[in-house]
């Protein structure tokens, strides 16, 4: 008879579930039952224009059955992958849109956001060229330093105050965020990728950033051409090119010499830098101003564009002082100060380093563990080692983006002398506009994570792994994948990085190419993400009409993806020699 201790082990080892990528022994009709899911949530989108929140729902429930029924993934595993999810959905991404928000609503109740658009409009006046400024140049910098969507929380709001159309807003702080989301936070992507795949982590960053200057010079043209056609990119070339090539020279030389860490942030305060000065000396033959420049109220035609705007519609109501002196100036850049001021305290190691294991605020920092997804485990090839999935979940209350941006607006609230009654409105105020997009968000990360712990993700990348040399081609796709499913360029690098290192060996090319590859293309990707879209949605007042979001970018990044596949192809046979 079989002793206690031999049962255990036993019902331990049936309860561990290993991700099986090719449930069909095909792996292309495999990647056909994978794709189901992803192609039935953009149909639905872009199809049948549902609602956000309705189309993740529906495809959370698809995804779940064919988790089931063709992954044999026990459904209780299941259930816990969504709950994952959604709790990721809430925090840190959920906590950072409520965050960002609440600092901007402060601004403009204050009053001083007004001096604050007056503030730019003095570095020029010309729209295009102010959403270079700030979706660009102050963009990359917010993605350097936040990162997990704050930076084009914080942008797309800026835009619509300034007066750009909410869609309009959302699609240009989306595709700007292409150069800097790369290295995101701190370097993380890259980092992460580094760690997994044990390759010294300066070669990737410099790598990335050689293959990323085409596309960063590119960003500000195709952005003034969104805005104003051929003829506005052609009047505005001169700053485009002095703000693109003042950011691909920091970034190519931070990341070489310097690693994944500081790459966006040097770029984005060289180019507004750079940019800033030049326009001191240079201005557009013609001046394109803002389409509120002349509202008082929300009978305007931008404001009847977005009718559930009220982000905006509060920008153009905000009291205005009626004089603007240099310490009202430097008060409606001090919430932006503030926060980059706390953000660089929040990146230290020593500061981060109180609330770790051991650390004096560790209990600051709650920690819930998944036994069912810590019985999941990934196989070969997609890692070279079984490893249970994350099953980890934790909370940092402090030492996190979104309780960064929140410290910012309570220092901004008493810097600025706002009222606690209005802080208070404020804040409950932007807990009632946001419900729906956190929720939105919630499924999209709910539909991520049993994608990922299902195996349905991995199978899709595999099947481009068959595809031989064109792999290299390929190889972006599969970041631009990973980054459309999870929302995270961190996410695809750690997902598909261990993949990405097995086929360059196979295929015997430099294995930094690929891996590099993997995290410029999730950089592609992000725009059209389902998690980016609804932040971006949820901002600009368009919650609910996440289809139009996704419609303005849709193009863009399949162009830019595209792109980056020929990029690696023209890197791996013309110009082999410049990867480190």
């Amino acid at each position: 008879m079989e002793s206690l201790a031999d049962l255990g082990s036993l019902a331990q080892a049936s309860a561990i579930w290993e991700q099986n990528y090719n449930p069909f022994d095909n792996i292309f009709i495999s990647a056909l039952v994978a794709a189901v899911p992803i192609v039935f949530f953009f149909v639905c989108l872009v199809g049948f224009k549902l609602k956000g929140y309705s189309a993740a729902f529906l495809s959370v429930a698809l995804a779940s059955l064919v988790a089931i029924f063709a992954y044999d993934m026990p459904i209780l595993k299941v259930l816990y992958s969504l709950l994952y999810g959604v709790l990721f959905g809430l925090y840190p991404i959920g906590w950072i849109i409520i965050a960002a928000i609440f600092l901007y609503k402060l601004t403009v109740k204050s009053g001083y956001f007004d001096i604050l658009r007056e503030s730019i409009i003095t570095i020029t006046p010309d729209m295009r060229l102010q959403v270079i400024l700030i979706a660009f140049c102050f963009g990359a910098f917010l993605e350097g330093t936040i990162g997990f969507g704050g930076p084009v929380a914080i942008t797309a709001a800026l835009l619509v105050g300034m007066g750009i159309k909410p869609i309009q807003a959302a699609g240009l702080c989306l595709i700007a965020n292409l150069p800097p989301a790369t290295f995101g936070a701190v370097g993380i992507p890259v980092t992460a990728l580094a760690n997994l795949v044990q390759v010294d982590a300066l070669k990737i960053s410099a790598m990335s950033a050689i293959m990323l200057a085409p596309f960063s010079f590119c960003i500000p043209f195709l952005l003034v051409f969104l805005l104003s056609g051929f003829k506005g990119m052609k009047e505005s070339a001169p700053a485009c090119f002095v703000a693109g090539a003042s950011f691909i020279i920091a970034k190519i030389i931070t990341a070489s010499f310097f690693g994944p860490e500081l790459p966006d942030i040097t770029a984005g305060i060289v180019s507004i830098t750079a940019l800033g000065a030049f326009l001191k000396v240079w201005k557009p033959k013609n001046i394109m101003l803002a389409e509120n420049k002349s509202v008082q109220g929300v009978d305007s035609k931008i404001a009847q564009d977005s009718l559930d705007s009220k982000v905006l519609t509060e920008s153009l109501n905000a009291p205005k002082p009626r004089t603007i002196s240099i310490k009202q100036t430097l008060l409606s850049g001090a919430p932006f100060g503030i926060l980059i001021f706390i953000i660089v305290i929040w990146t230290q190691d020593w500061f981060n380093a109180l609330f770790a294991s051991g650390g004096a605020l560790e209990f600051l920092t709650l920690k819930f563990s998944f036994k069912e997804l810590s019985e999941i485990y990934q196989v070969a090839p997609i890692v070279t080692e079984s490893k249970a999935v994350k099953s980890l979940f934790e909370i940092p209350l402090v030492n996190s983006v979104g309780s960064a941006i929140f410290l910012a607006a309570l220092c901004t609230a008493v810097i600025l002398k706002i009222k606690p009654k209005v802080a208070l409105s404020a804040f409950s105020e932007t807990f009632k506009e946001m419900y729906l997009a956190v929720v939105t968000i919630c499924l999209v990360l709910a539909f991520a994570y049993v994608s990922n712990y299902s195996g349905i993700s991995a199978t899709l990348a595999l099947a481009l792994s068959k595809t031989g040399e064109s792999f290299i081609f390929f190889s972006p796709i599969v970041g631009w994948l990973g980054v459309v499913l999870t929302g995270s360029v961190t996410s695809s690098n750690v997902l598909f990085g261990s993949l990405q290192q097995l086929t360059a060996g196979q295929l015997g090319i430099n294995e930094v190419l690929l891996l590099s590859a993997n995290a410029i293309g999730g950089a592609t990707g992000k725009m059209i993400s389902l998690q980016s879209i609804a932040v971006a949605a949820s901002v600009v007042g368009l919650v609910g009409k996440e289809a139009q979001v996704l419609g303005y970018t849709l193009k863009y990044s399949l162009i830019l993806a595209l792109g980056s596949g020929i990029a690696c192809l023209i890197t791996a046979f013309v110009f082999p020699s410049i990867v480190p």
